[in-house]
This record gives structure tokens, C-alpha cells and sequence, in this order.
């Protein structure tokens, strides 16, 4: 093996016999710019695994295809498994080093913790992983990059634990992309909470019981000026419910729904003013029953468009600007 590859099975124990946290903690510390690989096997960690930002001293997570990096019975962290820039923190683009990574396999929550998060670097990589039973599958934290952390996530299908806490993505930090992605058993797939992101094909997939299931979304955003192409929002409350006036562009967006669920459905619903500029929306809704909606708001005055719905509702199919206001519901615009 390349000499700047390392195997973790050189280091610890790959069957789960034990907690390996300190070992690929001292693995991590011990060997800057260097990949560490983890080949099939299952790694048990009690406490969190943190990667340097410090370019310098960079270092790459690279997973086999069934290498799990699971939490133990006994963990007791409100952080993620995986802390990608989680020490040494940095914020320079001039400093010669390579960027880091997370890629490949299996993160394993258990039911019990948050899976994987961003700290603080730049640039950072996170593609082809599979994240099973987390609390919070990605977090991108505030101020990973002085507020602007420019990730790039790819590739990365999301089972939470079916909780009404459970969230599939969590952005603070400003600037990011997200493309090819499935999140299931998640009350809220993406909640946005800083602006600059882009999203495309994102599917988002209501998989839980019925618990607040008016308030469950496939996509939130509470800040704004975002960007979604091609996004999915299949069979949770709200497709993408926004913040008051927020202002986003969603192009060839969709949501569907398979049953009534017990509950109203809406494609967009706003906790204020509509704002944002909504073009090719796909909605299908089951029945007409439970007050299904194309637009939902609490405050009028907002200027947002939406142009050419396309509304099927059982056998009915339309499409026209202006069909969606029949299913619109709250104050005037």
C-alpha cells in the first residue's frame, strides 16, 4: 500500500470487540497528510473522532464499502461520530495542503447520536457514505469558515431514527452544495439555516409514524437566497415550508403523496410572507380530503410567483399558472 495510505487495521482491532475511538483518534493525530483507510469490518467508537482543519495537517477518511463506524451501547456525546475539522481550526486558502474528506461506508448513529459534522476548514468533501439511525445525519456548524464553509456533499443517502428530532441534513454554514442525495425516516430532511447553498436532486422521503405530522417537511429554510433544483419532497406535511419572506429560487421542484397520512398536505408553506420565485413546481396529492394545499401563508403582502403548476389530484391532472390558486390557503397575497 502507497506509504501515504494508511490501513487501520495495521492499528486496532476491525470486528467491534472494542471501543477503537482513542485508536483512530492517536491514528489521526500521529500521521498529518496522510489518508487513513478502514476496510470491511466494524469500528465501535464511545466518543467522538475529530479530523484538523489545520491544512497542514490534513488528514482523509476513506471507508471501504462495508467498513461501519458504528456508536457504542454507552455513548454520551451531544457531538457527531465523525468531527471533520473538529480540532486544529483554520480559515486560509493560501497555505499550501489538501483540502479533506470524508468518503465511503457505513455511519452507523445506533439510534443515539448525531452522525457526521463540519467544524470548521474549507472546501470539505463528504461523498459516497451511507448514514444509518442518526440523530442529525450532516451538520454543517456556523462559522466552519468564518460563517462561509463551502462544502461539497455528493452522494449521500441519510436513514434517521424516525424521532420528531430526527434531521437529516443541518446547514448554519453559508455557501455549500448538496447534490445526489436520499434522506429517509427523518421528521425534517433539510433545514436551512444559513444562505448561499445549492441543492440539487435532493429526495427527501417521509418514512416515520404520524407524531406532529402537520409540522414534518422535506425541506425548511429559514434564511433564504438558496437555490433548489430538482429537489423531492415525498409524503411529509409540508413539501418545503419557508421563513417569513424568505426569498429562494426553486426550479422543477416536486412532492408527492401515497396516502392521506391523517393529516393537511401542503407543497409550500410559509410562517409569514410568501416570497420567494417558484417556477415548474410538480405537486400530487391523493385526494381532496384534509385540506390539501399548493400554498399555505400566515401574512399577506408577500411577492412571491409560482409559474407553471403541474397539479394532479387523484385521476385530475392540470396544468396552468393559475389552477394553484383554488388550492391556495391563508391571507390575500
Amino acid at each position: 500500500m502507497n506509504q501515504s495510505i494508511l490501513s487501520a487495521a495495521d492499528f486496532m482491532p476491525t470486528d467491534g470487540s472494542r471501543d477503537v475511538a482513542e485508536d483512530l483518534q492517536r491514528l489521526i493525530d500521529e500521521n498529518p497528510n496522510r489518508t487513513l483507510y478502514l476496510p470491511d469490518g466494524l469500528y465501535r467508537i464511545g466518543k467522538p473522532v475529530c479530523t484538523p482543519a489545520d491544512p497542514k495537517k490534513s488528514v482523509s477518511l476513506e471507508l471501504a464499502n462495508y467498513a461501519v463506524v458504528q456508536a457504542s451501547e454507552d455513548w454520551d456525546s451531544d457531538e457527531a461520530m465523525i468531527r471533520l475539522g473538529g480540532e486544529e481550526p483554520f480559515n486560509s486558502i493560501t497555505i499550501n495542503g489538501s483540502n479533506y474528506s470524508l468518503s465511503g461506508g457505513v455511519i452507523d448513529g445506533g439510534g443515539r447520536a448525531k452522525a457526521v459534522s463540519i467544524d470548521s476548514g474549507r472546501e470539505t468533501a463528504i461523498r459516497n457514505v451511507s448514514v444509518k439511525h442518526a440523530k442529525v445525519g450532516i451538520h454543517i456548524k456556523h462559522g466552519a469558515n468564518s460563517g462561509s464553509s463551502d462544502a461539497d456533499i455528493s452522494s449521500v443517502n441519510i436513514v434517521g431514527t424516525g424521532g420528531t428530532d430526527s434531521i437529516g441534513v443541518l446547514v448554519e454554514g453559508y455557501d455549500n452544495t448538496f447534490t445526489n442525495m436520499r434522506i429517509a425516516n427523518v421528521f425534517i430532511g433539510v433545514d436551512l439555516r444559513s444562505a448561499g447553498n445549492s441543492l440539487r436532486n435532493l429526495h427527501t422521503l417521509y418514512t416515520s409514524d404520524n407524531t406532529d405530522y402537520e409540522n414534518s417537511c422535506g425541506f425548511r429554510d429559514l434564511c433564504g437566497n438558496n437555490w433548489m433544483n430538482f429537489c423531492y419532497s415525498d409524503q411529509f406535511g409540508s413539501g418545503f415550508r419557508f421563513g417569513d419572506n424568505v426569498r429562494d429560487i426553486l426550479t422543477d421542484c416536486f412532492a408527492f403523496w401515497y396516502s392521506d397520512r391523517g393529516g393537511p398536505q401542503t407543497l409550500i408553506r410559509c410562517d409569514g410572507r410568501f416570497g420567494s420565485l417558484v417556477k415548474n413546481p410538480k405537486v400530487g396529492f391523493k385526494t381532496k380530503t384534509n385540506r390539501n394545499t399548493v400554498l399555505s401563508v400566515t401574512e399577506g403582502g408577500g411577492r412571491g410567483v409560482i409559474e407553471n403548476l403541474c397539479l394532479n389530484h387523484g385521476d385530475e391532472s392540470w396544468f396552468s399558472d393559475e389552477v394553484w390558486r383554488e388550492y391556495f390557503e391563508g391571507r390575500v397575497l
